[in-house]
């Protein structure tokens, strides 16, 4: 007799972490997902190996279908501090995690889902996909990032649309959108997504973090400020030993052999 679903799975291999929800059908947004998400990120921040994060759901019903509605009368009177403040604190923890993050996408992702699937890096959706963020049809809001994270990644007119109409978009619809990076075929969202954090992940790791710091910059403050403070990320780069072994490779006509220290 098989137990309970774990809520969350994290497997490493070859400088690759995939972590999945898995709370099946749907793999809904929970409490205790929501303190297992935030648990299994903690470990992973501090395991060396996991050069890239890929983020998942079990099944291919949904990557996540959002909040399990099931828990909002228990939460209703208090909603910040018994459910949305938890949330925030997961969800924010992925979108700081150091290393390159990717989102693989199957069946919906719709609320919750779509939130904590942008702040991956990247975004790998099955061409069968559903993305939304029908929170308003519930007479809410969108409470745990998408009212930021969304505008940021394709400008607030189109996140305007999908926040007001909660309609639900489709695969081809959100790369030409920007919400997502590439499209692959039905079922195939979390091999594309390995074989692409395959690539990045045998790429200098430091040189990787701190190309996401730069890049995260530019998105928080004005041009000016990013640019200076993007030196200092360059200087960073310049003195590790990956640069180092990266022109000594260039020049021998070598491929380069990363320590990713």
């Amino acid at each position: 007799m098989s137990g309970p679903a774990p809520l969350v799975r994290v497997e490493v291999d070859d400088g690759v972490a995939v972590l999945t929800l898995d709370n099946p059908p749907l793999n809904l947004v929970t409490l205790e997902l929501t303190r297992r998400l935030d648990a299994a990120l903690g470990r992973l921040v501090a395991e060396p190996e996991a050069r890239v994060l890929v983020v998942t759901g079990a099944g291919t019903r949904a990557f996540c279908a959002g909040s399990d509605v099931s828990e909002f009368p228990s939460v209703q009177d208090a909603v910040v501090e018994k459910k949305l403040r938890a949330e925030n604190d997961a969800f924010s923890r992925l979108a700081a995690f150091p290393r390159p993050t990717i989102a693989a996408l199957n069946g919906l992702a719709y609320g919750g889902g779509l939130e904590l699937a942008v702040c991956c890096d990247l975004l790998v959706a099955g061409a069968d996909v559903r993305l939304a963020l029908p929170e308003v049809k519930l007479g809410v809001i969108p409470g745990s990032g998408g009212t930021v994270r969304v505008p940021r990644r394709i400008g607030e007119g189109r996140a305007r649309e999908l926040i007001y109409t909660g309609e639900p978009i489709d695969a081809a619809t959100a790369l030409a959108w920007g919400l997502v990076n590439r499209v692959a075929p039905p079922g195939q969202a979390l091999a594309v997504a390995r074989e692409l954090a395959r690539t990045v992940a045998a790429l200098p790791g430091r040189a990787l973090q701190l190309a996401k710091e730069a890049v995260t910059l530019a998105g928080e403050t004005g041009e000016a400020d990013a640019i200076r403070r993007t030196l200092a990320l360059s200087d960073a780069v310049f003195r590790t030993a990956d640069c180092r072994e990266g022109v000594r490779a260039f020049f021998a006509k070598e491929r380069p052999r990363w320590r990713h220290a």
